[in-house]
């Protein structure tokens, strides 16, 4: 008899670390993890199964349908904006093409078992592309309709797969003769700000410059800081983002009003996450020095987004503050994953 279970994607990424402590803690669910990379020793105990594998490969999807029943997918498996723009034909394959083989996993799951797949998507900020400077200084806190024009392939996947969600959820075959009487996937979209992960080390985001600051200060490495200084984005800490995920996860279908959220927590400049950063670490060896193509996409992403929606809806709310995210969670961890 097949299992039910939550699959995570991506599972041996920043976010599947924290999420699947989380579940593994706090709920009974059976986990099949999933990465293209063998899962960490440490997690291995918390999950039923962890698969090696590619979610491009439609032979392993295959098998994951007969051997158990899938209950919620967790898609966190991507390539992020940095990585993606070296190479954005492989991205695109990745991050669309796995999304769109997962979306007809889940709708396949949904009409059998009679009740919709949850489908949990982390979006970006990277999703947006604000054209000037002044334009983003007068946008204020940004809602999750406005400027959807992204500049990089991450963002255009990440835009291009809400609205794949969307006609999944919603408009799946919509001419075909069964129209309206097949169950369809339950999507669900979180545009995330830039996280900080005190446990893991960031790989190939563009906001990481953040991350990448406070582990370097930590390890006594020289670092280069590719923004200016007044460079401002929004910001959380990653137990925060395995909150949001599984609060939207266990939110109530009839509360919800879209299929795409804002979140956020705080807003610093690179300034002001060195002055932390140099406060806490004070031997750090950190300096500016602007990548001009980085910069130029950081510059289209907004300084702060409107989360009201999320709040309203299924109630979200940081644990974190900025003092709090530094002080009680991300300085003590690093000193003590460093030794310091």
């Amino acid at each position: 008899m097949r299992k039910k279970v939550v699959l995570i994607t991506g599972a041996n990424g920043e976010m599947g670390h924290g999420l699947i402590q989380y579940l593994a803690e706090n709920t009974d669910v059976n986990i099949v993890a999933l990465d293209v990379t063998p899962l960490d020793k440490c997690l291995r105990p918390l999950c039923s199964t962890y698969i090696v594998g590619d979610i491009l490969d439609q032979m392993l999807l295959g098998r994951l349908v007969v051997e158990h029943e899938i209950a919620t997918i967790y898609h966190l498996a991507s390539i992020l904006s940095t990585k993606a723009e070296y190479n954005p034909e492989t991205a695109h394959r990745i991050n669309v093409e796995g999304t769109l083989n997962l979306l007809r996993l889940a709708t396949e799951q949904s009409q059998w078992q009679g009740i919709s797949v949850k489908f949990i998507y982390p979006s970006s900020i990277a999703a947006y592309g604000i054209p000037t400077l002044k334009e983003k200084s007068d946008a204020g806190s940004v809602t999750e309709e406005a400027y959807n024009h992204p500049t990089t392939m991450y963002g255009c996947n990440k835009l291009y797969c809400e609205h794949l969600g969307r006609y999944y959820n919603s408009y799946y075959r919509q001419l075909s003769a069964d129209c309206g009487t097949n169950q369809t996937v339950d999507f669900r979209a979180i545009r995330f700000p830039g996280l900080i992960s005190a446990e893991t080390i960031p790989t190939g985001g563009t906001s990481d410059y953040g991350p990448e600051l406070l582990h370097a200060a930590a390890k006594g490495e020289d670092y280069n800081c590719f923004v200016r200084p007044d460079t401002t984005l929004p910001f959380m800490v990653m137990p925060d983002a395995v909150k949001a995920l599984v609060l939207l996860e266990d939110a109530p279908k009839n509360r919800l009003s879209q299929y795409v959220y804002n979140i956020t927590s705080f807003s610093l400049s690179a300034q002001q996450i060195f002055d932390i950063v140099q406060k806490a670490f004070p031997e750090a060896n950190i300096h500016f020095a602007v990548d001009e193509c980085r910069q130029k996409i950081v510059d289209t992403w907004p300084e702060q987004v409107n989360d009201s929606a999320a709040r309203r809806d299924w109630d979200w709310a940081p644990d974190y503050d900025c003092e709090r995210s530094f002080n009680q969670y991300l300085i003590p961890a690093i000193k003590g994953r460093y030794s310091l």
